[in-house]
């Protein structure tokens, strides 16, 4: 399935499902067209930033793309480029919503380690002590697996998206359906675990409903209310939500979402669509700059006490996270050293019609982008990661 944060597992069927020809992206979406502003203002001439986002429409062929950035001065600036629609090629909207996928991981790490803070969960509990006879069959073993391994993502439990999602045309063919978590946790245990809890890190959906399902056995409200109530509302974000069952529209202003399904086809939107096949690993909704200010609250310490931001922050090697780069993953975020020097922290996400990318720094320095198609290649998404080192970089002083 399409929210994918692995690399060479993660993204094989997403660049499989969104094959298509950029030539043709090109022809529908135009020269890119510019905007930029900076504290709801009119920006001066182009800068190394709008450039590198002119270039994921115009070379890349993306329809459209968002982005926030916030500089070591302290300035936030809005970024757009290329179109918002591609039958009307009406603008992109600044600050739209967008579904921003895996990065619903990092909120529900925050809330499992919230709750890990109040002696509600233990790291070093077992999946089966949470969730008697959940995680059973063809060698996966619950009673094996702690909490931590779910959220370091080395459990070695199986995707369910490589049961869910076979083929490129399931992207859309199967965008309206709506699954419980159960089944998607069912499905990936249909297949053997990948490897010995612990022994690896392999990227996989699965853990992250499985530690929803936690949240919701030790709270007894549903996840979605719980990263609301921990993480949504004392961070003011407005835009941000976890839509309600059998909510298929984007609530707020938005760019439309694409998808290509084979080589040569057409963009196929899908901005209305059904996020439950994320849950808690990739159903939110935000805004490039709300999700950026979550990240910025995240690794200032503004969510977790600090034993839990130091288990959160303590990473293991996650070879093939994304396709360039060295990347450490600890607890539902990623660390990524930056080609300017300094590490930067976050996590992006993939779902129909949306792909995310973001970074935080410890010295103040942030950026989300936000592209509104799946990428077709690995040169796309070196791209669109390429392009939030940039706006990190060009933000040194």
């Amino acid at each position: 399935m399409p929210l994918q944060e692995r690399t060479s597992t993660r993204r094989r069927r997403t660049l499989r499902a969104a094959a298509g020809t950029l030539a043709a992206v090109a022809v529908l979406t135009g020269p890119p067209a510019f905007a930029a502003a900076d504290s709801g203002r009119p920006a001066g001439p182009r800068d190394a930033v709008q450039r590198q986002l002119d270039r994921l429409v115009s070379e890349e062929g993306f329809p459209g793309v968002l982005a926030s950035v916030r500089g070591t001065d302290g300035r936030v600036r809005d970024y757009t480029a290329g179109v918002g629609d591609l039958r009307s090629h009406g603008p992109v909207p600044r600050d739209g919503q967008v579904r921003i996928g895996s990065n619903t991981k990092t909120f529900t790490a925050v809330v499992v380690l919230q709750l890990v803070g109040e002696g509600r969960i233990d790291l070093d509990a077992t999946v089966e002590h949470y969730l008697p006879g959940v995680v059973r069959g063809n060698g996966n073993d619950g009673g094996a697996i702690t909490v931590r391994q779910l959220l370091q993502q080395t459990s070695g439990l199986p995707d369910y998206d490589d049961v869910l999602f076979t083929q490129p045309q399931d992207l859309v063919d199967k965008s309206h359906s709506y699954y419980q978590p159960r089944r998607l946790v069912d499905a990936a245990l249909t297949n053997a675990p990948h490897f010995a809890p612990g022994a690896k890190w392999e990227y996989s959906n699965t853990n992250y409903v499985l530690a929803g399902l936690i949240v919701e056995q030790v709270t007894e409200r549903p996840i979605g209310e719980e990263i609301t109530d921990r993480v949504i509302r004392p961070l003011g974000l407005r835009d941000t939500y976890w839509p309600g069952v059998g909510e298929q529209r984007l609530r707020g202003t938005h760019p439309h979402g694409y998808v290509a399904v084979a080589p040569g086809a057409a963009w196929v939107d899908v901005t209305d669509m059904d996020p439950s096949l994320g849950w808690a690993a990739g159903q939110l909704v935000s805004t490039p700059d709300e999700l950026r200010t979550f990240f910025e609250a995240l690794v200032g310490g503004r969510l977790l006490k600090p034993a839990q931001q130091a288990a959160m922050m303590t990473t293991v090697p996650a070879p093939g996270f994304e396709p360039t780069g060295e990347y450490g993953y600890g607890l539902g975020i990623a660390r990524h050293e930056l080609p300017c020097g300094g590490d930067g922290w976050g996590h992006g996400g993939d779902i129909q019609g949306f792909e995310t990318r973001n970074l935080v720094t410890e010295d103040g320095r942030s950026a989300v982008v936000a592209v509104t198609g799946l990428p077709t290649g690995e040169q796309m998404l070196a791209e669109v990661n390429e392009s939030v080192d940039t706006a990190l970089c060009a933000t040194v002083h």
